[in-house]
């Protein structure tokens, strides 16, 4: 969409526009650079202070993904103000803030613009030095790929307005969308991490292909061991999906292969759009378990090593 304008000559830029990176960075000196990003989303939930921590965390995510911190942030509201109290704006507010707070960040303002439905989400400005900024290309034949978080979230949500949800895996849910990526950037940040990027709205597969965006390499990927919230695949085995599936098909259908007479709903997972999803790694192979051991460590339980990095061979994501 950007393609057609002037290119940006300033050679402060690290990482701009041109890219499918998940923040832009702007060199300061040698020691430091800072990670530019945006995001808003409608709500998920009803809950106003959980919809604030989810966008929150969402918003702040991409920082994480190119291995900064995050600094400062700023509020973007679409709000009717017509037809809510303010008292709900000002709980999404809150819900927000206290993941900035956890984040380390601090909220500095922002702006509102009256709309028909609420919108939320951050401009946030982290720091990273400029010789570890992760990018989302960059994978080496035999990395071996790691994920953070499960997978299924957007399902979820549309399920859940049926309810056909249990309470227990919507919570299992909510639990995943609020956490940070804090805790898991930073046991990442003590390793070599030779790609990045995190999982959202183009779906697991869709941020996969961000990191083969030439023809040199394939994503090898074990669909058993991706891990997947409680009930997302019930969900699809049920006729749910999402409005975003189909178009997120339309971008790797061409570029992906699965094994004969698999589920098709196991191509849906891998399409399902994700709100605050994990981080995605590729890493050397000898540095997996380590890696694995510290997550875990830390809490970060559902990281499991999902796959491996090849020369290319066939296609650009094989599943098996």
């Amino acid at each position: 969409m950007l393609a057609s304008l002037p290119q940006n000559n300033d050679p402060n830029v690290l990482v701009g526009f041109d890219t499918s990176d998940d923040a832009g960075v702007y060199l300061l000196n040698d020691e430091q650079a800072l990670v530019f990003t945006a995001d808003f989303i409608t709500p998920p939930v009803d809950d106003p202070y959980l919809f604030g921590q989810i966008a929150a965390a969402n918003s702040l995510s991409d920082v994480y993904a190119m291995g900064g911190k995050p600094l400062s942030c700023l509020n973007l509201v679409g709000f009717p103000s017509g037809k809510l109290e303010d008292e709900v704006l000002e709980r999404i507010v809150a819900g927000a803030l206290q993941k900035i707070t956890e984040a380390g960040a601090v909220l500095l303002g922002g702006h509102t613009t009256d709309d028909d439905e609420p919108k939320f989400g951050l401009t946030v400005t982290g720091l990273v030095h400029p010789e570890k900024i992760w990018r989302n290309i960059g994978a080496q034949p035999g990395d071996q790929l790691i994920l953070t978080k499960a997978i299924g979230s957007g399902v979820l949500f549309n399920a859940n307005l049926k309810n056909l949800v249990s309470k227990e895996a919507l919570q299992d849910c909510l639990d995943s969308l609020i956490e940070l990526n804090k805790a898991a950037a930073e046991v990442l940040a003590n390793y070599e991490i030779h790609a990045a990027t995190d999982i959202t709205g183009f779906g697991f597969a869709g941020h996969c292909m961000e990191m083969v965006p030439g023809s040199d390499l394939t994503l090898n990927i074990t669909l058993d061991d991706i891990p997947i919230l409680s009930e997302a695949r019930e969900m699809y085995e049920r006729g749910v999906s999402t409005g975003v599936n189909e178009t997120n098909r339309s971008l790797v259908e061409k570029y992906w292969k699965f094994p004969e007479g698999s589920a098709p709903i196991l191509q849906e997972l891998m399409l399902d759009p994700q709100t605050s999803g994990g981080l995605l790694v590729a890493v050397p192979e000898d540095e997996t378990t380590p890696i694995l051991k510290d997550l875990h460590n830390v809490g970060v339980f559902p990281s499991a090593c999902i796959g491996y990095v090849s020369n290319f061979s066939e296609a650009k994501l094989i599943f098996t």
